[in-house]
Order: structure tokens, then C-alpha cells, then sequence
């Protein structure tokens, strides 16, 4: 009886605090926002509301458009960006082994359920109900009698009417004679098709890839390359090579893991890539929900599941189970945690293309996300031709802080200090330290000094509870024409990391005002802190510094 009036108590509580209006928040959520720009956010005006709105990262995606549309936006972007006076790094995303039909009349095609339409390489057809043409010759040779093919418009949604399932009825020649599954009107001038379990013999990074790399990304010197399709480490090595032959020695490679062959190879593609996207739109239609689990633990690469899951349930019982895509994204999301490189999600709130709230399901699709550990979430067509872009990026923001305030870190603390063992790298015991100090002073933030922001991305990696203030300062001895370009560089990629704001620092600015640079980054993160509302007077904050080849965490208290 005792336990039970304990529950009596405790019950109501949980329920009272369950049901409070969330408290107003000072500060944007620490897990990231991506957003891809389009013709629904690619005014100055509209780039900038999102950038208020929390964005921290802007996505170019040259699956479509040309690459003039995409300069004029980043422009706007810069402008937008220069006016709230905050950086944002560019995330250039390749068209990779895509398989697209180009609707040039831009008229609907109508697909009747029951009907039949060919699917031919020969490009003088144009696209109807009957034939649809696309850029790739092989596909009556990798694909037999029963396969599932897909066809949607551009950043389809899988849900709405501009989506069809098509299914290979047979093979003649160079053509591919599919029955229509469902009834769908193809809209827009870029219709998708997807294979699905079928390897697509087309390079992942295409000619026109490395066209646009080459021109428009070395011109602009983008942060990011998010590598579509990837399915191997080969790819990334590939990528790697390219962009140092093309002066992006800084540029930072994204693995998108789209398909069955990357999810097969994912420990390998984690261990080149500086960091994971899980494209959960293109896996849910790869991966057919009645035989995930058997082609998993079937394969050579059974860590792809849970170590947990796998212990807990036999594998004839994991075998049963109806959806693979969460299990995947879990693995992956914690794999990503564990060895401290960030992981994005994308596909999160599809119905807020066309509406001003997300489903409830989508909004407690985002907070599991945020619970396993992602560093980001990836909005698509939400942001480029959705309706409200803006309320996109601002609620998914505040679902995301939510669900921050009841993130388990004490958990991802251990598994973390376990993954690492003994003895610990010098840099991890101290990095540990620094979290495990803020968690129990209490800090409102941790200030990192670094010169490429690796420091933020170990410190980060174990998931403090409250934000990590990345000073970045140019090396000693560092060429002042290259440093701000490089720094600036490594300052906008840290803004993918999960908790990490980063701020320029100037060596020539603490001489000129005659401090230390420890007491310069100091004065500069502080104010910084107490502008956006997460430094009060008496606060404490956790300093992580390295003083020549010591690494050193020190607390300081806010003056009143």
C-alpha cells in the first residue's frame, strides 16, 4: 500500500507537467534544422524568416533546376543571411544515380489503375499515359517479370495522387511494359523512378555531378556535399579525390543512404564520410516491409541491427517484424553518436507541404527522432514548394526542443564513455570532463576554443544538455588572406552539428583591446550568450581550451 500511495502522488505530477503550456524558449532548439530552398523560399525575404525561424543549414539540391536558379538563390541567401547577421553553410546535393523523366509540356499525365504504360530510353517519345522515356538505357536488363517499380514528381511524398506503383509485367528490347498498381496524375516537369532492390548500374557521382562541383560548388565554396545515393565507400573516396583536385580541400561529404546496397555497407561508408544522411523516403521504397528484416539478418552485415534489439528478441521473432526504416534509423542514428560524426534525417512532416500543422504521428515521428540522437532534421519539399515554409522549420523547431528537455543524455553519456574504453584518448577524458562538469554545475553553456571545430564535434559527441559556443581561432602562424576564408569554412560546418553555435574569433581583436585570446574568446562567447538570452548574471559556464599541449576545463561565473 505504501508503493501504491507513492504512485498516487506521483501520477498527477507527471500528468500536471505533461499538460503545461511549454515555457517560451530564448534560444533556437540544439538540434539542427535543414531546409532545402525552391521557388516557395527563394526571396530574401522568405530565406531570412527561416533563417529567424531556426534553419541552420541551407540545401542546393541539382536534382533539379539549373545551375543559374541556384546562384541567384544562394545570392539571396547571402543577403538574407548578411541582414540577421548569421552564418549558414551551403549543402550542395547531387542528382547522383537518379533515374528521371522530364516532362518538358509540364502537362499532368493521368495513369488509370489496370492500364499499361511503357517505360523506353528512347528520349524522342514524349512523356504520356502510354509511354514515359528516361535517361538510362539498361533498365529492361536489371529489372524481371514482378518487380516494383515507383515513379512520383520531384521530392515526392509517397502519399499524395502524383505518385504511382508500377509493377514489370515484361521486357522487350530496350523497353519495360509495367502495369499500372494505382490510379495517379504525374504533375510538375520532373517525374522520379525508383527500382526498388535493384542495382541501377550508373555511377554515383554522374558527370553532371562533377560538372556542377567543379563549376558552381568551386566557385562558391560550399561547405557541405551531400553524396546521393551512396552505396559504398568507394563512392566517397571517389568524391574525396575529386573535390581536392578541384580546390575543396575544406568541403565536408555527407553519405546519403538511400538504398539497400548503402545500408549493406553502412559501417564502411561511416568510417570515410564526416557525416550520415538517412534518406528515409527512398529507403521506405526500397526496402519492402514483408522481407526487411530477413534481407538484414540474412546478410554479412548483421550489426546493422540493434545489438540491442538482437539480444533481446530471437531472430526468428526480428524476421517477423513488419518495418525495417526505424530500425535502420535507429542503428545508424546511435552508430553516427557513438564515433561522434552528425546524423541527419529527412521525410519528417510530409502533410505540412499542403497544411499549417503536422500530423500527430509526424510530430511524434520528430521527437523520436531528437530522443535517438539525430543531429538534424532534413525538411525537403516542405521548404521548397510547401505552403509554409517558414511554419516549417519554426515547428518542427519547437517540437524538437520539446523533446529535448526529456532527452535521456545520462544514458548516451555511458554508452559513449563504454564505445570509447580504457585508457581514454587524452582529448575524449577531457572532452568527458567538460560535459560531465556542465551537467553537474548546471552550466548554461560550454565554450569551446578550436581551430577547426573538431574540438565543438568532440564535445558535442556527448550530447550535453545545453549549448556549445564554438570560438573558432585562426592557427598560430596561419596566413591572415587564407584564415578567415578557412575558418569562416569551418565555423559554417559546424552549425550541422547537433548543440554547436560557432563564432569567429580574431587574434587581432584581443591584441587591439589588449587581452589574452583566452580572455578575448571568453568576452566574446559571453556576450554572445547574453544577447541571445542563454547567459544570465551569476550563470555559470564551462571553458574547454587547449593551452599548448595540455587540454584544460575551467568554470567561471558570470558577473551579476
Amino acid at each position: 500500500m505504501q508503493g501504491a500511495s507513492h504512485m498516487l502522488l506521483e501520477e498527477p505530477l507527471r500528468l500536471a507537467s505533461v499538460l503545461a503550456p511549454a515555457k517560451p524558449k530564448v534560444f533556437p532548439s540544439l538540434t539542427k534544422i535543414v531546409g532545402t530552398l525552391g521557388p516557395k523560399s527563394h526571396s530574401v525575404e522568405v530565406i531570412q524568416e527561416c533563417l529567424t525561424a531556426g534553419m541552420s543549414v541551407a540545401r542546393f539540391d541539382f536534382s533539379w533546376m539549373d545551375a543559374a536558379y541556384h546562384q541567384e538563390t544562394l545570392d539571396n541567401l547571402r543577403k538574407a543571411a548578411q541582414n540577421v547577421k548569421k552564418l549558414c553553410p551551403v549543402m550542395l546535393d547531387t542528382l547522383g544515380p537518379e533515374i528521371q523523366v522530364h516532362n518538358s509540356t509540364g502537362e499532368p499525365i493521368e495513369l488509370k489503375a489496370g492500364n499499361h504504360v511503357i517505360i523506353t530510353p528512347d528520349m524522342s517519345k514524349a512523356p504520356s499515359a502510354e509511354i514515359l522515356p528516361i535517361k538510362f538505357g539498361d533498365l529492361a536488363k536489371v529489372v524481371k517479370k514482378g518487380d516494383t517499380l515507383f515513379m512520383g514528381q520531384y521530392l515526392f511524398t509517397g502519399s499524395e495522387t502524383t505518385s504511382v506503383w508500377l509493377e514489370v509485367v515484361e521486357t522487350s528490347g530496350e523497353n519495360v511494359n509495367c502495369l499500372v498498381k494505382n490510379a495517379a496524375t504525374l504533375a510538375g516537369p520532373i517525374f522520379t523512378l525508383h527500382a526498388s532492390q535493384v542495382h541501377i548500374s550508373l555511377p554515383t557521382l554522374s558527370e553532371y555531378d562533377k560538372q556542377v562541383i567543379s563549376t558552381w560548388g568551386s566557385r562558391n565554396n560550399v561547405d557541405i556535399i551531400s553524396l546521393s545515393h551512396t552505396r559504398s565507400a568507394n563512392d566517397i573516396r571517389e568524391l574525396k579525390a575529386f573535390i581536392q583536385s578541384h580546390d575543396l580541400p575544406d568541403t565536408q561529404i555527407y553519405a546519403k543512404i538511400e538504398n539497400s546496397e548503402g545500408l549493406d555497407h553502412f559501417d564502411e561508408i561511416l568510417k570515410e564520410a564526416d557525416g550520415i544522411i538517412i534518406s528515409r523516403g527512398d529507403l521506405g521504397i526500397d526496402l519492402p516491409p514483408e522481407n526487411v528484416y530477413s534481407n538484414l539478418l540474412g546478410s554479412p552485415n548483421l550489426h546493422c541491427l540493434s545489438l540491442a534489439y538482437y539480444q533481446i528478441f530471437p531472430k526468428s521473432f526480428l524476421s517477423t517484424l513488419p518495418c525495417n526504416v526505424f530500425m535502420f534509423q535507429k542503428t545508424a542514428i546511435h552508430k553516427c553518436n557513438l564515433v561522434g560524426k552528425p546524423v541527419i534525417i529527412t521525410r519528417v512532416v510530409d502533410s505540412m507541404i499542403d497544411n499549417l500543422r503536422p500530423t500527430r504521428a509526424e510530430a511524434t515521428d520528430v521527437a523520436n527522432a531528437v530522443l535517438d540522437g539525430t543531429d538534424g532534421i532534413l525538411l525537403g519539399a516542405e521548404t521548397l514548394r510547401g505552403l509554409y515554409p517558414v511554419d516549417a522549420v519554426s515547428t518542427v523547431g519547437r517540437i524538437c526542443a520539446e523533446a529535448e528537455t526529456v532527452y535521456n543524455q545520462p544514458l548516451q553519456f555511458k554508452k559513449v564513455m563504454s564505445f570509447v574504453g580504457d585508457p581514454m584518448p587524452h582529448e575524449e577524458s577531457v572532452a568527458s570532463a567538460a560535459v560531465g562538469s556542465a551537467i553537474k554545475v548546471k552550466a548554461a553553456a560550454i565554450v569551446v576554443f578550436t581551430f577547426s571545430g573538431r574540438a565543438a564535434r568532440l564535445v558535442a559527441k556527448y550530447r550535453p544538455t545545453m549549448p556549445i559556443l564554438a570560438v573558432i581561432f585562426p592557427r598560430e602562424g596561419s596566413d591572415p588572406s587564407k584564415w578567415r576564408s578557412y575558418g569562416t569554412t569551418q565555423a559554417r560546418q559546424c552549425f550541422a552539428v547537433r548543440g554547436v553555435y560557432p563564432l569567429m574569433g580574431s587574434t587581432d581583436e584581443a591584441e587591439t583591446g589588449g587581452l589574452t585570446k583566452e580572455e578575448y574568446g571568453i568576452k566574446l562567447a559571453l556576450n554572445y550568450g547574453q544577447s541571445v538570452g542563454i547567459v544570465k548574471p551569476f550563470d555559470r559556464v564551462i571553458i574547454f581550451e587547449k593551452i599548448g599541449d595540455s587540454s584544460v576545463v575551467k568554470i567561471v561565473e558570470c558577473e551579476g
